[in-house]
């Protein structure tokens, strides 16, 4: 069986583009299943999958981190994956669901979970929202926070992969290259969920715009209204939906060997231990010893 790809959240898990794609496993949080449970059904995967990748973004609550943590920790094991990602909800989910895209293939469980990180980069995530007065995940001017009293105000938030405010609708400045938020230069499709905010501008303006090659409407993440600080909004992220494109821009990056835990990855840290790919000068002058995987 491939690798399993975790969330944290059913509401997490996106349609499969495609029959071959796999779904997601969800960890349930301390208020819905106790540590022995919790345990039972990571076991479970392991044995199911051999491998466990989870997404661990830094908006999650403190207990559902610490429960994360200590599942490992308890079952003593190097085949869990913890990794911190640090996108809006639904671009988490696109995240996930472009992982588990690639569980299909031939990359080994290391390269997978570094894979994350890479990814994330190419995901454009935003929100259009009918107020910016609370939003403190990016620089909010004085003149947007005031705006935001006004009944009819709504902004075009980019989050991510660089933050970008503007307002939009019949009460702002004629569009003049400010107004959209930069959009990605390679093929995408726009997933989107709408909140409490009567708004088409993403379908009508953004995707157009963008040129992306498909729409695709899901329910918004329970988690989306605390991210963005307000409930009237309309979040969406723009993302590759080719999983062969996919594929080839995880092979283009030259492969490591995690001189801790042994694991096979890319890029500059490892999946599954997080120890950097360069290792820091011995103190004593001694060639650091390497770690061998546990297999556990």
């Amino acid at each position: 069986m491939p690798t399993a790809i975790a969330v944290t959240s059913a509401d997490l898990v996106l349609p499969a583009p495609d029959r071959h794609t796999p779904g997601a496993a969800v960890l349930r949080p301390p208020g819905e299943a106790d540590l022995e449970g919790a345990l039972a059904e990571t076991t479970a995967l392991l044995e199911r999958h051999g491998h466990l990748v989870a997404l661990v973004p830094p908006w999650l609550p403190p207990a559902t981190v610490r429960r994360l943590h200590t599942v490992r920790a308890i079952l003593e094991t190097d085949r869990i994956a913890l990794l911190d990602i640090d996108l809006p909800p639904l671009g988490t989910a696109v995240l996930a669901r472009q992982l588990r895209q690639l569980t299909v293939s031939d990359f080994s469980p290391g390269v997978l979970a570094s894979a994350a990180r890479l990814l994330s980069h190419y995901i454009y995530a935003g929100a259009v929202l009918g107020s910016v007065a609370k939003l403190d995940r990016i620089p909010v001017g004085l003149k947007a926070h005031a705006r935001s009293w006004s009944p009819s105000a709504q902004f075009a938030v980019l989050a991510h992969p660089q933050p970008h405010l503007a307002r939009i609708g019949a009460a702002a400045a004629p569009a003049h290259g400010g107004v959209l938020p930069p959009g990605p230069a390679f093929a995408t499709h726009l997933t989107f969920a709408r909140g409490q905010l009567a708004s088409d501008w993403v379908t009508a303006e953004l995707a157009p715009a963008w040129k992306v090659q498909g729409v695709m409407e899901n329910p918004l993440p329970a988690d989306s209204a605390r991210w963005w600080a307000t409930p009237k909004l309309v979040e969406f992220a723009a993302a590759i939906p080719d999983v062969s494109v996919l594929y080839q821009l995880v092979a283009s990056v030259r492969r490591e060997q995690c001189r801790w835990c042994g694991f096979e990855l890319i890029g500059d840290r490892c999946g599954f231990c997080a120890a950097p790919i360069a290792a820091p000068p011995p103190e004593d002058g001694a060639a650091p010893r390497p770690r061998a995987a546990t297999g556990s």
